[in-house]
């Protein structure tokens, strides 16, 4: 068998940085010519109608992940919250987070945290960010804004599940600049994201300016855990339902992704089915 050819970041970690700098070049310029219009502009004062709100656990059980590099985590969302919280999003702008949060650098205080690399846990600087978009995610999930830019950490089910409070696969992966997560206020309302940390979780809202007429719920279906050969994967299909709100009807059902990951922690424990 013809064995596989190494691309050119995958050559060296030199070779790795000089990719890393070009991808955050290009997007650089990307942005700089896209002529788009990212949300900037901050408040102190709250918009008064609550859309959603959500806060998730910083510090979980992840296998054999060592504890501190969740304890950095902690310190590095700490950092970047307040560069997030009470950016308002205008009808017809974009929402960038690293536009607003930027690079996670040890200068400006961030520590090594958990990274996820080609379904490879590793730790770099600045590392947890993940949680923060994952946080914002779902928040927009439950709004009518486009979502522009999502990317997902596909194929690989790293984690068993603890303290799960959102379906599995509605995750995110960003890293600086070239992944990143945005979406567009594609409404007539003014909405404004909040976001703190308090010792145990981060938390958010969001926030707008009038009443929005639907309401969103997000689930899972079909999930189960199947036998593939020798190989596991985790199956569901995450679907967004939107009622309206005066009458409680089902006005759309739209399937937003179809997971098939594969389950890379111990299975003895799981309930599998064979496709065999």
């Amino acid at each position: 068998m013809e064995k596989k050819r190494k691309l050119f970041c995958e050559i060296s970690p030199f070779t790795y940085k000089i990719s890393l700098l070009r991808c955050r070049v290009v997007r650089h310029i990307f942005n700089l010519f896209s002529f788009k219009k990212f949300a900037v502009k901050k408040s102190s004062d709250t918009l008064p109608v609550l859309v959603y709100s959500h806060k998730s656990l910083i510090r979980r059980n992840l296998g054999n992940v060592d504890a501190q590099l969740q304890e950095n985590k902690a310190v590095n969302l700490s950092i970047a919250a307040p560069k997030v919280s009470n950016v308002l999003i205008r009808p017809g702008e974009y929402f960038s987070f690293w536009k607003l949060v930027g690079p996670c650098t040890a200068k400006k205080g961030y520590r090594e945290g958990l990274t996820i690399n080609s379904g490879q846990v590793g730790k770099d600087i600045g590392g947890g960010m993940c949680q923060f978009t994952n946080l914002i995610h779902w928040m927009i999930l439950h709004t009518p804004m486009q979502i522009t830019e999502h990317h997902h950490h596909d194929g690989m089910d790293l984690f068993p599940d603890y303290g799960r409070q959102i379906p599995f696969g509605v995750g995110t992966s960003i890293m600086y600049n070239y992944l990143d997560y945005c979406f567009k206020n594609t409404t007539e309302n003014v909405f404004q994201l909040i976001v703190y940390t308090t010792p145990e979780y981060l938390c958010g809202e969001l926030r707008t300016d009038k009443e929005l007429p639907y309401k969103y719920h997000i689930k899972a279906e079909e999930e189960f855990f199947s036998k593939e050969q020798d190989e596991v994967f985790r199956n569901n299909c995450i679907y967004r339902e939107c009622f309206d709100k005066k009458t409680g009807k089902l006005f759309t059902k739209e399937l937003i992704k179809r997971n098939h990951a594969k389950v890379m922690y111990d299975t003895s424990k799981l309930l599998i089915e064979s496709t065999e």
